[in-house]
């Protein structure tokens, strides 16, 4: 989650100097403007930026309710659903996909219809690229060339945001995956995931067998319970 949620803060501050040096967008560097109606973010991403109208869309009402605790009404919070979501993208300049559905692929929250009718010059940033992207328009960017534009609306979908702050972005993956390796280093691959129903729920294949029910639904494999994968 902590990496998640670093991954969503460098979007938001990698993609302004890009867009506005290349396409002219509104979208200007947060630390230095306010922004008008400036982020939607699906999935409960967190955003702050200051000035910033900000809106949470996710469909877990647990999430919202969390968010609209935490930062005392300072962002909107609304339940997504397809008007929703293209309701606030006709008023955002700043569009950021945030959706994870673990093991499967992203689904496409923002269609092309929705994305003709964003202002000209608005933003799409799409974390979720690396599981097929959130909008219909998304494909994978690099560092290199990291902008394209699609009716108007700048796209940003480098596939490893954290790439752009490497020394940072390592740290954060190393204090999360750490314990993860130490018990894979002390127990071995077999006991560290029995010991640890964390660390099994990471578990895809185990000798041969599909132990994640949604890689074995997308790719058409018999799913096997972790705990029966390894008890043999």
């Amino acid at each position: 989650m902590a990496f998640a949620t670093f991954v969503v803060s460098i979007s938001a501050q990698q993609e302004a100097p890009f867009t506005y040096a290349i396409t002219g967008a509104r979208v200007v560097p947060v630390s230095s403007a306010t922004l008008d109606n400036a982020t939607v973010v699906f999935s409960g991403g967190v955003i702050t930026a200051v000035g910033a109208n900000v809106t949470v869309l996710d469909v877990n009402l647990k999430t919202l309710s969390y968010l609209d605790d935490i930062y005392e009404g300072r962002i909107n919070t609304m339940y997504s659903d397809p008007f929703t979501v293209q309701e606030t993208c006709e008023s955002a300049d700043l569009v950021i996909g945030a959706v994870l559905v673990p093991g499967a692929a992203a689904p496409k929250l923002v269609t092309r219809d929705m994305l003709k009718c964003m202002k000209p010059g608005a933003v799409l940033v799409d974390v979720a690229i690396d599981q097929g992207g959130c909008a219909e328009t998304s494909r994978p960017t690099t560092h290199s060339e990291p902008v394209y534009v699609v009716d108007g609306v700048t796209h940003y979908c480098v596939a490893n945001m954290p790439g752009a702050v490497p020394r940072t972005s390592t740290y954060a993956l190393n204090n999360v995956t750490l314990p993860y390796a130490l018990a894979l280093a002390s127990k071995g691959t077999r006991k560290a995931l029995l010991d640890n129903p964390n660390f099994r729920e990471g578990l895809n294949v185990y000798q041969g067998k599909v132990t994640y029910k949604a890689v074995a639904r997308d790719l058409g494999y018999d799913f096997v319970e972790p705990e029966q994968a390894l008890a043999n």
